[in-house]
């Protein structure tokens, strides 16, 4: 193995010119301008921290050297997250700062504590539910909180030379792909990319892209090669587990002794004969195949459902499994008790469903525990020791903990609004969790079909591997628009969506749809501007003193200006406050009409708040936007009312009909909210204390996540 070498020092200023004589993590071999980059040769060995760098790696490696933006495409553990920390470490030595972006807070959490155990590296954390050491050297932050610094403190980011976006794909996400979008525009031009993502089929161009708006060349590095290759199989109730060669044969055999039941019933058919449709759509039983992956060794095994409930479901159907040895309970147990004391729990934990499942080699994890017990079981999946984890998509997302075989319980999930199959990159996300590097030498991926799935399911999709194109889904928020219009003024509002993906991947197409594209983009503007104008947040050519506090809230931003402008939440309680704000944010996972609440909640106060933002509805349905508005929820007013009186959270979920990972996600953000408003008001506004008292009121115990973070 070759000697490690220098990692190289790129120029403090950002180069346009050759880069002579300069320490290299070459072996020797001067490192290529940007335009002439080629893939290296497979032979050519590079070592950094003592790693061997792969072919994609090196490539990288050597275009941040040369002062460019780079575009990382590659499978789910191939690698990815070396080349951002070979960014980060490069700007630590040169005494530059470097922030690291994630789509999801368990992500971020997770590199916190990763770098946190560096001791080199002074790292901090924004998540919105946290701020620790704001002005670390490295910093962990969600994109939101990016944005928002992009737009309110550009001076903030003057001494950032890198900023990784981790799963930048995720600008294909309806909710909050924007926010992405719009912190790839508007951050300053000397800040530096490092944009990682799972293979996509359009990565050249959204590297073009970003080339075009970053007004420096962005190399896009793709590779197809995981360290540990998959291996796919099917399992259905007649044909057992088989592979994808075999898939056409199990069709034609299985599809024809079905076709009988696929034709359509005679009225009057008994009750029997009537649910053999339901038998159709549902998946097999999957304990032969757990039998099979226990008695040939194949654990630990990640089981993807999509219901929260049938994580629970089955981890209980399977929890008599023996799957530890004598001496692995006893490690078990001994982990058990280190978790507790590290995280200052009840003892009486260790005798609850979740502990005891987990001595036998069983767990469930999903959005709707409590934080705290999810924490538990990774730091239990990460330690070996949990063989069958039955989990949600969202384990999948970033979070570096690969399993030996990964099965699907199930090919269609909910999407918000109807039951479709998965997308192959959601389906390559997850799949890519199996094979463990230097343990595995391929990952298995079984998929359960029910008959339905064997005739209809996108099978030879997600064989072949070639992910969807990222789409854009630029929008700009109201406070976004808020911050152009200070900035750039009417006439060049705009310019922000010229600059767009959304108007990048258009201009490519046929020009008569690129053109209906951008009247339909400056006219959706345009809208938003009328309707903020129209309500006073925009005053001519400047912004009105509404306008000033929304700039500076991310979501509800109409919501909370009029109710505070308005007078609505002028000294309110504590409790009242909390209510308001919980209501703002809550949205029950409900079907049918919505619970009766008693007036003695603040009744009054609820009836105002939605006057208030029922009269904002009305007004903006008359540009067509009435969707971009929230009503209230207040289905959590009770517990609210209870939880800032001092209750213990036993005692809410005794009367609750949600989960509890519901109830401190929804807090969370009351209190996330809370925190902008207070931010975005003058202090002298009694409101501003009221806000901290409720803050303090609401931020407690399990809400709290800083406490949980600081512990572990």
């Amino acid at each position: 193995m070759p000697a490690k070498n220098p990692a190289p020092r790129p120029p403090r200023e950002h180069p346009t010119s050759e880069r002579k004589g300069e320490e290299s993590i070459t072996d020797g071999d001067s490192v290529p301008h940007a335009a002439d980059a080629a893939p290296p040769e497979p032979s050519r060995e590079v070592v950094w921290k003592g790693l061997r760098l792969n072919a994609f790696q090196v490539q990288a490696v050597d275009a941040i050297a040369s002062g460019l933006d780079v575009m990382v495409s590659a499978p789910t553990g191939a690698g990815k997250t070396l080349v951002a920390e070979y960014a980060i470490a490069d700007a630590v030595r040169r005494g530059r700062r470097s922030i690291y972006t994630a789509p999801i807070k368990a992500l971020s959490n997770q590199k916190y504590r990763d770098f946190r155990a560096d001791p080199t590296i002074d790292v901090g954390l924004m998540t919105g539910d946290v701020t620790i050491h704001p002005g670390a050297q490295v910093l962990i932050m969600t994109t939101e909180i990016l944005r928002n610094a992009i737009f309110d403190s550009p001076d903030y980011l003057s001494d950032v030379e890198y900023v990784v976006f981790d799963e930048v794909h995720y600008v294909d996400d309806f909710e909050r792909g924007s926010v992405w979008e719009e912190a790839l525009i508007f951050a300053p031009k000397s800040v530096r990319f490092i944009c990682l993502s799972a293979t996509v089929s359009n990565a050249d161009e959204f590297g073009a892209w970003l080339t075009e708006i970053r007004e420096r060349e962005t190399i896009v590095i793709q590779s197809s090669r995981r360290p540990v290759p998959l291996a796919h199989r099917f399992f259905t109730a007649r044909s057992g587990a088989f592979e994808g060669k075999d898939l056409e044969r199990i069709r034609k055999r299985e599809l024809g002794s079905v076709a009988d039941k696929r034709r359509p019933k005679k009225a009057g058919k008994d009750r029997r004969e009537r649910g053999r449709g339901r038998e159709l759509q549902e998946p097999p039983d999957p304990r032969p195949l757990f039998d099979e992956l226990q008695s040939r060794g194949l654990l630990p095994t990640l089981v993807f459902a999509f219901s929260r409930k049938d994580c629970e479901r089955q981890a209980l159907r399977n929890a008599g499994r023996e799957l530890l040895s004598v001496d692995e309970v006893e490690r078990m147990r001994a982990l058990q008790d280190e978790l507790i004391e590290l995280f200052q729990l009840d003892p009486a934990l260790k005798h609850g469903e979740l502990m005891a499942m987990a001595r036998r080699g069983i767990g469930y994890h999903h959005a709707g525990m409590l934080p705290i017990h999810k924490e538990l079981v990774e730091r239990m999946f990460t330690s070996g020791l949990l063989k069958m984890l039955f989990t949600t998509e969202t384990f999948a997302l970033g979070i570096n903990m690969p399993a030996r075989v990964v099965v699907f319980q199930a090919l269609r999930k909910f999407d918000g609004v109807t039951f479709d199959y998965l997308s192959t990159r959601d389906y390559m996300q997850m799949a890519g969790r199996a094979g463990r590097q230097g343990l595995d030498r391929e990952g298995l991926v079984y998929s359960l079909l029910s008959p339905k799935d064997l005739a209809e399911a996108p099978l030879k999709r997600y064989l072949a591997g070639r992910a969807e194109p990222v789409e854009s889904r630029f929008g700009l928020s109201y406070s976004s628009i808020l911050h152009l219009f200070e900035r750039l003024g009417r006439d060049r509002l705009a310019e922000a969506w010229e600059k767009s993906l959304n108007q990048f991947q258009h201009r490519h197409g046929p020009k008569k749809q690129a053109e209906h594209n951008r009247r339909t983009q400056r006219r959706m503007l345009y809208a938003r501007v009328a309707l903020l104008e129209e309500l006073g947040f925009i005053d001519g050519d400047r912004l009105g003193a509404r306008g000033a506090v929304a700039k500076l809230l991310n979501g509800f931003e109409l919501q909370l200006t009029e109710l505070c402008f308005g007078g609505t939440l002028e000294n309110l309680p504590i409790d009242a406050l909390a209510v308001v704000f919980v209501g703002l944010i809550y949205e029950e996972r409900r079907r049918g009409e919505n619970p009766w609440i008693s007036s003695k909640l603040h009744g009054n106060v609820r009836s105002n708040v939605q006057r208030a933002i029922h009269h904002l509805v009305v007004r903006a349905a008359e540009h067509d936007l009435a969707d971009t508005i929230k009503m209230p929820d207040w289905g959590l007013s009770a517990l609210t009312q209870q939880w800032v009186a001092g209750a213990d959270f036993d005692e809410l979920l005794e009367t609750a009909d949600i989960t509890p990972g519901d109830i401190v996600r929804t807090f969370r953000m009351a209190v996330q909210l809370m925190r902008q408003v207070r931010r975005a008001i003058d202090p002298a506004w009694d409101l501003y204390d009221h806000l901290g008292h409720a803050m303090d009121a609401l931020n407690r115990d399990v809400v709290d996540a800083r406490a949980q973070l600081e512990l572990g």
